[in-house]
């Protein structure tokens, strides 16, 4: 999975240099996405999934996105929103940076949880008695940051992106702080 994701980075960026080349030859800056929305998948370190980015109409560059990702080592899902506003970088056409916040709601089953020390609830843990077996299903909900960069390709209808999205999450009456990181492609239109 490391590999893929470095691969799909390191094919953004030559993808960004590249038209970034051909753009400076043209001496055109591009001060808007290029796409009203987009819809593709989502590649990271704790979530995979789908990905749908709306712009709002005006000239403020501030787009919706919306993730419905699967986490595998958790058992489970999340749905995020998240307000995102875009801003152009320097004289690359279709390249721009983004920022933004937003919510997130999930379910998990407990065993994910229960296999960090912190959430063990002061129970004695053993070899053959492990507590972090617990098949419920729990609900789980917390708040979102983004900061990102993506290159919408100019002679063909994709974006490419990365980002770094760090979450806060409360669990059972539990909090943590965690770091997310991934590649997005998806189609233009």
């Amino acid at each position: 999975m490391k590999r893929l994701v470095f691969g799909m980075l390191c094919l953004g960026l030559l993808s960004s240099v590249e038209g970034a080349h051909a753009q400076s030859k043209k001496k055109s800056g591009g001060s808007g996405s290029g796409y009203t929305t987009g819809i593709g998948l989502r590649g990271g370190g704790w979530s995979s999934g789908l990905t749908v980015k709306h712009f709002l109409s005006g000239k403020n560059n501030v787009a919706f996105e919306g993730l419905l990702t699967r986490e595998y080592a958790a058992r489970g899902g999340r749905v995020t929103l998240l307000l995102e506003k875009h801003l152009p970088v320097s004289d690359f056409k279709g390249l721009q940076f983004y920022y933004g916040a937003g919510a997130h709601i999930g379910s998990y089953q407990g065993r994910y949880y229960f296999e960090d020390v912190r959430f063990r609830r002061g129970k004695k843990y053993s070899f053959y008695n492990r507590y972090w077996y617990d098949d419920t299903n729990y609900i789980v909900g917390g708040a979102d940051l983004i900061l990102g960069l993506e290159y919408k390709m100019e002679d063909l209808p994709f974006v490419i992106g990365v980002d770094y999205k760090p979450f806060f999450e409360v669990f059972d009456g539990y909090t943590g702080l965690y770091n997310d990181a991934a590649v997005s492609l998806r189609f233009a239109f």
